[in-house]
């Protein structure tokens, strides 16, 4: 197993940061590391989603959604082809601090299976995580700015 995380403080509160999370038509705009979802956000659905993590091979998989909680946490399930081989677990959490006007967002990442040593690439993924972290706060602050 190896987990990797990622979290940074949004200058936003977590409706905001929320709202572009799961503006999924808008992430081949501002994602660079998550740059399509497709399909609906309910539990038990299942997502098209490519990521492309920095310097390493893109890939599309089909996760299930497990958890939807506006505003505070979205997680999905994907695995390569069968169960046991290289799966994931992807959480995206959003904690409101300072009062609710700022937000810590993280991003976690559990693997599992047999060809997680051989495949996972976690700088990449980590560097991935950061990028999509540091545009999504951008993007959410530049929101919140514009609707103040």
């Amino acid at each position: 197993m190896r987990t990797i995380e990622a979290g940074r403080v949004v200058d936003a509160p977590p409706e905001a940061v929320w709202r572009v999370l799961v503006d999924f038509p808008a992430y081949p705009e501002w994602n660079p590391f998550v740059r399509r979802v497709e399909g609906p956000l309910r539990e038990g659905e299942r997502l098209r989603v490519r990521i492309e993590p920095p310097g390493s091979r893109g890939t599309t998989f089909r996760p299930e959604v497990r958890v939807v909680r506006p505003e505070r946490q979205l997680v999905w399930v994907g695995r390569l082809v069968v169960p046991h081989l290289f799966d994931g677990r992807h959480e995206f959490r959003l904690e409101p601090i300072a009062g609710g006007e700022r937000t810590r967002f993280v991003q976690r990442e559990t693997f599992t299976g047999l060809l997680v040593p051989v495949l996972l690439d976690a700088d990449a993924v980590h560097r991935g995580f950061e990028a999509m972290n540091d545009r999504l706060a951008d993007r959410a602050e530049r929101f919140e700015r514009a609707d103040a």
